[in-house]
């Protein structure tokens, strides 16, 4: 075990404590991002040569899917942060890198202001970085961006996509805690409006050689967010065994004494943690892809990782949805009550699981597995 994955469990136990509360008042975890950046967490994927800890892939997906356990909501904080992080490897000059990785390592913190509505698909970008470097637009779903200290800005120059770096508090940023859905409700993961931004021309990075060649950078993106929907499921299924060991009424038809012998519910926890343990292995055979390709920089090793988190990302949402929507199930009516949030579990991960649609993870398999086809270069794959 690592030193990041070993803080990460020593903070989850510290996350999980308050989880529901939070979730139930809408408390936004300000406090418990802050022990993410104090522990070093954010700088795990800085390269050794401007002083980090270089982690692979698969570290950061152990270290996401740890505390996802806990709170999911802290857990996909970050995961832009690591996003950008890479965005800066592959694209960065070295003055930008020195820069930037400079900055994570004083425990600065990166958001994402991606996501644009009204437009044609998600791929669609309206807002222009001009020619004497201002932005003028608005985001929405930018999730983290009121613990950030810097957002990333995708936007159009000259016809090109280009990611600007502007720091959370310039003139002209309009961060607005707007969020509202019916899970994951406390990411930050509400609306940027953007006006008349002054934006430095050395903190702009073109976003093309991210899929120009065999970067893998969206398998990462992806593995990632993986890690959270596999978190979701573990955590699901721990709070369904404490419950039902400690207060559930065994049925009277089992003729036991505690819900714990009754041995259809024996039966079905045996199948959830099957299926947990499925997610998670399937997570870290990704983790293991992601860690290849990202050495090898080879178009088959590239493939392989896209396929294989594909896999674990059906797998990891099949799981987190079964697991805690089964919650209920297994644990009986005292479960459904509201004081326990425990609907917090599905509601988590019916929100995370949509940011990309498993049906087409089924369309990139099959068509590698029948036609040799490679996935294609995007984030979501």
């Amino acid at each position: 075990m690592t030193s990041a994955i070993r803080v990460a469990g020593e903070l989850a136990e510290k996350f999980r404590v308050g989880a529901a509360d939070r979730d139930r008042g809408r408390l936004l975890p300000g406090p418990e991002v802050d022990e993410l950046s104090d522990a070093g967490l954010y700088a795990i994927t800085v390269p050794a040569e401007f002083g980090g800890a270089d982690a692979p892939p698969s570290e950061v997906a152990e270290v996401l899917r740890v505390i996802a356990t806990a709170d999911p909501n802290i857990a996909q904080i970050p995961q832009s942060h690591f996003v950008y992080v890479q965005l800066l490897k592959l694209a960065g000059t070295p003055d930008q890198q020195r820069f930037f990785f400079g900055e994570v390592l004083a425990g600065r913190r990166f958001a994402n202001a991606q996501s644009e509505r009204g437009t044609k698909t998600i791929a669609d970008i309206t807002t222009v970085l001009t020619a004497d470097h201002r932005l003028n637009g608005t985001k929405y779903y930018c999730t983290g961006t009121l613990f950030a200290h810097w957002i990333p800005v995708l936007a159009r120059r000259d016809g090109v996509d280009v990611v600007a770096w502007i720091p959370a508090d310039s003139e002209g940023v309009r961060i607005v805690d707007d969020w509202d859905g019916v899970g994951q409700r406390l990411t930050g993961s509400g609306t940027v409006r953007l006006d008349d931004v002054a934006v430095q021309p050395d903190w702009v990075v073109p976003r093309a050689p991210a899929f120009e060649g065999p970067t893998s950078y969206g398998a990462f993106a992806q593995l990632l967010h993986t890690a959270i929907d596999v978190g979701i499921a573990r955590g699901a299924l721990d709070d369904a065994v404490d419950f039902v060991r400690t207060k559930s009424r065994p049925w009277f038809e089992a003729g036991v004494e505690n819900a714990s012998d009754d041995p259809l519910l024996v039966q079905r926890f045996g199948e959830l943690a099957v299926s947990v343990a499925t997610a998670e292995a399937s997570l870290a055979a990704a983790g293991v892809a992601v860690d290849a390709a990202f050495a090898e920089q080879s178009d088959s090793a590239s493939a392989k990782a896209s396929v294989a988190v594909a896999v674990a990302k059906i797998v990891g949402e099949r799981s987190a949805l079964e697991v805690s929507s089964a919650l209920f199930e297994v644990s009986g009516t005292r479960s459904a009550a509201s004081e326990l949030d425990l609907d917090r579990h599905w509601r988590n991960a019916r929100t995370h699981t949509l940011h990309d649609p498993v049906r087409w993870k089924y369309q990139h398999i099959g068509r590698a597995v029948l036609r040799g086809e490679a996935p294609p270069r995007h984030g979501l794959i």
